[in-house]
């Protein structure tokens, strides 16, 4: 199963390390508590979008770039575990014994 707030917290952690900067930084910046944004970044939180926005604004991130990321990854999660689908043939309606065919 997806879930959204492992895949958004995912890519803020990448983002943050990307940049080189630490957790503690980072939640000084956005005015958020270590743990809490801790607990965001391993998906164990759902970021409100007043805090998110708040990360974004630290990280100088545009939130539509960490949603544009975070819905390329669901895209790939979901291509990655669908399962593949067949061609269905109709079934007429018909029995045609073996003599007839």
């Amino acid at each position: 199963m997806i879930l959204l707030r492992r895949e958004l917290g995912d890519v803020l952690r990448e983002q943050r390390q990307a940049q080189g900067r630490t957790l503690r930084e980072v939640s000084a910046s956005a005015s958020v508590s270590l743990g809490y944004l801790s607990e965001v970044e391993r998906g164990e939180k759902e970021a409100s979008s007043e805090l998110l926005a708040s990360i974004c604004g630290a990280l100088n991130l545009p939130l539509s770039q960490v949603l544009s990321h975070v819905s390329d990854r669901v895209a790939e999660s979901e291509a990655v575990s669908a399962p593949v689908a067949l061609p269905v043939t109709p079934i007429s309606g018909r029995l045609v014994s073996a003599s007839a065919a």
